[in-house]
């Protein structure tokens, strides 16, 4: 069997005489965690929905295990999971009733409470999605990609507008999800984000990939070139004093 999980070639995607994804190649691995990084407008979103089925491609061709999106985009959305926003749910059911709505869409067998506890929201289960906090909606986007045992896992800034608290969190969900074997691609902005939980970053700007590997290999490759940080590297910085000091416990 192979090693890969999806293969993108010359992926392509245009609106009018303006490309935003120019011709971008690139493979992910089974069961390792993916990131994309890039400033905005770069194209990562765009990349990401066009790999999902959810936008059409223009140019190239992408292969998700084994399924050619673009020719069987429903087969595609079978095996992945899509962390959704908190107003892609409906406000006036529980967190436990959304969880058996998705999985019976899916066709699966409803454990909603075994996933609320895998993200830390088993005392949730009564309330409703506007109830929640910032972290815990996040949270509760991860808990339902994840009702038909996805194989792979998208996961776009899912930790944006976070606390340190929530954020780190949700950093040990996203590595408790990659040790079940689940394929995880994820957009970020924060770049220690991507360095602690990605074994590969490719890095995009103006629509192309124009660097990828691991977070190693990158660094190591830039100290190459001859560069030194303008200031002294710090053992630690200002978030590790915020956690030190208020403790790594979600208040929730």
């Amino acid at each position: 069997m192979s090693k890969v999980a999806i293969t993108v070639e010359g992926l392509t995607k245009k609106y009018g005489k303006t490309t935003v994804v120019k011709g971008v190649d690139f493979t992910v691995e089974r069961g390792e965690v993916f990131g994309i990084l890039g400033p905005n407008g770069a194209g990562k979103t765009t990349t990401l929905e066009m790999i999902e089925a959810l936008r059409p491609i223009d140019g190239g061709e992408v292969v998700l295990e084994g399924i050619n999106v673009a020719k069987h985009p429903n087969k595609v959305k079978e095996i992945i999971g899509v962390q959704l926003q908190s107003s892609g749910f409906y406000d006036n059911l529980t967190l436990r009733e959304l969880l058996i709505m998705f999985a019976g869409l899916y066709n699966q067998s409803a454990h909603p409470d075994e996933l609320l506890a895998e993200v830390n929201l088993e005392e949730k289960a009564k309330a409703q999605v506007k109830e929640l906090s910032g972290g815990q909606k996040q949270r509760f986007s991860v808990a339902s990609a994840l009702v038909n045992k996805p194989k792979v896992l998208f996961l776009d800034e899912p930790t944006t507008g976070l606390d340190p608290q929530a954020r780190r969190n949700l950093w040990e969900l996203v590595q408790s999800i990659k040790k079940k074997g689940i394929t995880v691609v994820m957009t970020t902005h924060y770049m220690e984000e991507a360095e602690l939980l990605c074994d590969r970053i490719a890095i995009m700007d103006e629509g192309e990939i124009i660097a990828l590997d691991t977070p190693d290999k990158l660094i190591k490759n830039l100290l190459k070139k001859g560069f030194k940080k303008t200031k002294e590297v710090k053992q630690a910085d200002l978030e590790d004093v915020f956690i030190d000091l208020t403790g790594k416990d979600l208040r929730e």
